[in-house]
């Protein structure tokens, strides 16, 4: 069998079951929404921090910190070691919405909150956002609790959360499968959250697209030679093969970086790790299409899995001779 035919044929018997195709349309709603509000969060963003400065000209760019390192914050724990640093992180939990609980500072460089207004969006964000410089190498759970824990943006934050819930529903599906049920209340939850934002264009235009992908037939057909590859909607709206494989590898290369990050800051069992693990390997064993450019990925994930092990069976050892002594 060609490579072309067999890449074709594994991503038809994936999507000829109907709750991994229900997985995939989710998902891709949710890659529509991440990239429909790149522009505005960027724009709010800015005005966000425009807004801190003006009020307080004394957090501006001739304010600098004065302590370097020392005021490195770690996970959730920040002592700011300058007055600088410490003005800022009182005005940003000034306009957390969690501001007595979970704020990761870990995703911040403190030094940069003057001059960066990324940087001080990361706040109030989850953790992993180090490395990110911008809101379009985010993710949509990213911006979304961005959106949620900042109180510059007006928005009914119950329709936020709910829509935070079907994402990490999505992330957290060991199988990769929800009901058409499940679809239906996504629909409902994702359309509630785009008409808080009726007068913002490109998040509007989203808003039919959803529509449309979730309610159409997404049926896959292996095509004749002189047949265009790929899914055809009843609607008309076409994606061809290479799209559809393209969302599925964002959404596993998603999924596998929370894995990673629920193993990292130890959020889970290493037995939960392990099996969630197992049953992506699983999956790429036998869809080789997928697997073949998830390789960096799965290594990444096991080497963190083996120091994991290797240290819990380190522990019991050095409590047994603990206790012979």
């Amino acid at each position: 069998m060609q490579a072309r035919d067999m890449v074709l044929s594994e991503l038809a018997v994936r999507l000829n079951c109907a709750e991994y195709k229900n997985w995939v349309k989710a998902g891709h709603c949710l890659l529509l929404l991440r990239g429909c509000l790149h522009g505005f969060v960027g724009r709010e963003v800015l005005a966000f921090h425009r807004g801190l400065l003006a009020a307080d000209p004394g957090l501006g760019p001739r304010a600098t910190c004065r302590s370097g390192s020392r005021c490195s914050p770690r996970a959730r724990q920040f002592q700011p070691q300058c007055q600088v640093c410490a003005e800022w992180k009182r005005e940003i939990l000034k306009h957390h919405t969690n501001r007595n609980g979970d704020v990761y500072w870990g995703n911040c460089r403190p030094g940069l909150w003057p001059v960066d207004a990324w940087e001080v969006a990361k706040a109030f964000m989850p953790r992993g956002l180090a490395d990110k410089t911008g809101p379009e190498e985010c993710d949509a759970v990213a911006l979304l609790s961005l959106i949620n824990s900042c109180d510059h943006f007006l928005v009914d934050r119950k329709k936020v959360t709910e829509l935070i819930k079907c994402r990490n529903e999505i992330m957290h599906s060991s199988e990769m499968k929800v009901s058409s049920m499940w679809l239906r209340d996504f629909q409902r939850k994702i359309q509630n959250f785009l008409n808080e934002f009726k007068n913002i264009p490109e998040i509007v235009t989203v808003y039919s697209r959803v529509e449309e992908l979730l309610t159409s037939d997404w049926a896959v057909h292996i095509p004749e030679e002189d047949q265009r590859d790929g899914c055809e909607y009843e609607a008309g709206v076409y994606l061809s093969q290479s799209q559809v494989n393209e969302i599925e590898m964002e959404l596993l290369k998603e999924k596998l970086q929370e894995i990673y990050l629920q193993a990292t800051e130890q959020e889970v069992l290493p037995e939960e790790i392990a099996n969630r693990l197992e049953v992506v390997k699983e999956f790429l064993r036998n869809n080789e299409d997928l697997r073949n450019g998830l390789t960096e990925d799965m290594q990444k994930l096991d080497s963190l899995h083996l120091q994991h092990q290797k240290r819990d069976s380190k522990e019991p050892r050095a409590q047994t001779l603990q206790g012979k002594a």
